[in-house]
């Protein structure tokens, strides 16, 4: 294989969408893999709807993914000159023709295409016209564009997409597309050609939807006497009710902004949109970036689409579960102190840091991150779920409630008499807590379960979590018996 030169080109009308990023990995995937080069360029020839902001945040989300490239960022209108150039080529070759024809006239003739089924919305009516006639209608001003050729002879544009196999289109589906607007300004078309040809691409991984683009580009390419890059179309990305996702039908839920507002760690969020369309051959789903460079080949992405699980009237998932649980996973097992600097941010928001955690208290701040990592499934969890590890301030989870954690009478009695034999005792190791509560549950006949579960409610505020005997010893010892104290005035508010 030659030199690996492939290329993410967003127009920046938006956010970086999922959809996008999954372009965007797999173009760096295989570039890593084949030691080559991803070629970042911001295709910004929308005046009217490219943003600075779109830009930035484009180039942001990249970066937060860990996505690094080779060259760029170009941005695709420093090359208006390259694109001109090559339409006055193909208009001096042959291959190209000014076309007059009136946005009335041409709308007419696409419903009469639309009404017979065919493809071919424009019959060529200017391209039967003479250098006399061309001259004639430019002289009195008529606007015009430029159409690209598409050859009349008997034939088909032809190649072996390395996804869905073999791709054919013969030429009597394709109409003369436009190549050039009326302002003078090259379409879509014609500049991604241009720009890949200028930037030596080898390979363009890209959507299928781009597949109609594809046949009528490949005809440019020939036209410019280039070589043909090899194509790889990746299958589209739908939700539940087969539907593309798009920014504009699914909103930030689509945006990688909105996944690393919601605490998702950015490798765990490649790891995710990787596997949305691609397979390793095997059942692994979670993946070092070394052992994912490894397994990546264009031959494995899928041909049909993948689904993305998103559920709005879930509350348990902000988004895709199978995006939570890889988010998750990583929460369980990267190193601890990772997590930890990962948490801080988030605390800092929720005016929950204490300058003490990176100080004398780290220690006891790294053991909380542990113990409450287990159960989370993103770093907002930390000062949502977790809160009363780091505040007083902490509403009880209603489930406390709605379970009975709370509701047997004489708690009221029995956490008060918990909160004074655990008073009277030294530190409270797990054992010598474990040891009280047992101890208070078989005096007063009841299972140990009710007063250690109600406890757990009071101290942390949630009905599930780490070992209630840890936690006696893990908080500070007032803050136990305040909490468990305060037992009658959650009473009074229920």
């Amino acid at each position: 294989m030659s030199e690996v030169r492939v290329r993410f080109p967003p127009s920046p009308t938006g956010y970086l969408h999922i959809g996008g990023a999954r372009t965007a990995i797999y173009n760096w995937l295989f570039a890593k893999k084949h030691g080559g080069k991803l070629i970042l360029r911001i295709e910004d020839t929308d005046a009217e709807r490219s943003t600075q902001a779109s830009i930035d945040g484009i180039i942001e989300g990249l970066t937060w993914l860990g996505i690094d490239w080779d060259e760029g960022p170009y941005f695709q209108t420093d090359f208006t000159a390259d694109h001109q150039a090559a339409a006055q080529r193909l208009l001096a070759e042959g291959h190209a023709y000014k076309c007059f024809c009136p946005k009335e006239e041409l709308d007419a003739k696409r419903e009469a295409a639309m009404a017979a089924k065919s493809e071919v919305g424009y019959d060529g009516t200017c391209r039967q016209l003479t250098p006399a006639q061309v001259a004639e209608k430019e002289a009195t001003g008529i606007p015009h564009v430029v159409r690209f050729k598409v050859p009349q002879k008997m034939g088909m544009v032809v190649f072996e997409d390395k996804v869905i196999g073999r791709v054919a289109r013969a030429y009597t589906d394709i109409e003369d597309f436009v190549i050039v607007r009326s302002n003078g300004m090259a379409l879509y078309l014609l500049c991604n050609v241009v720009d890949d040809i200028r930037d030596r691409i080898s390979h363009v991984i890209r959507g299928q939807d781009h597949l109609t683009n594809t046949t009528r580009q490949i005809l440019i390419y020939n036209a410019l006497g280039a070589p043909v890059p090899e194509f790889a179309h990746m299958p589209l990305t739908l939700d539940l009710k087969k539907a593309k996702i798009s920014k504009r039908s699914h909103g930030e839920i689509v945006a990688v902004q909105f996944y690393k507002q919601n605490g998702f760690l950015p490798w765990a969020l490649l790891n995710f949109l990787v596997l949305l369309g691609w397979s390793p051959g095997d059942d692994r789903e979670i993946f070092t970036k070394e052992e994912l460079i490894e397994a990546f080949s264009l031959e494995r992405i899928n041909k049909s689409a993948a689904i993305f699980n998103y559920r709005k009237d879930d509350p348990k998932f902000i988004t895709d579960p199978k995006a939570v649980s890889i988010n998750a996973h990583y929460l369980r097992t990267l190193p601890v102190a990772e997590i930890a600097e990962l948490v801080r941010p988030e605390l800092e928001a929720a005016n929950l840091w204490d300058a003490a955690y990176a100080g004398d208290k780290k220690e006891w701040y790294l053991k909380t991150i542990e113990m409450l990592r287990e159960r989370f499934h993103t770093l907002k969890d930390f000062a949502t779920i977790g809160r009363a590890f780091f505040a007083d301030d902490f509403e009880i989870d209603p489930q406390a409630l709605e379970k009975n954690v709370l509701k047997h009478p004489d708690l009221k009695t029995w956490l008060v008499l918990l909160a004074d034999r655990l008073e009277a005792a030294g530190e409270l190791t797990p054992e010598v807590s474990e040891e009280i509560a047992k101890g208070l549950a078989e005096e007063l006949g009841i299972k140990p379960g009710i007063p250690i579960n109600a406890a757990r409610a009071l101290i942390t505020g949630q009905v599930k979590g780490p070992s209630m005997f840890e936690l006696f010893g893990h908080f500070e010892k007032s803050k136990v018996l305040a909490r468990l104290r305060r037992v009658e005035q959650v009473f009074a508010n229920n």
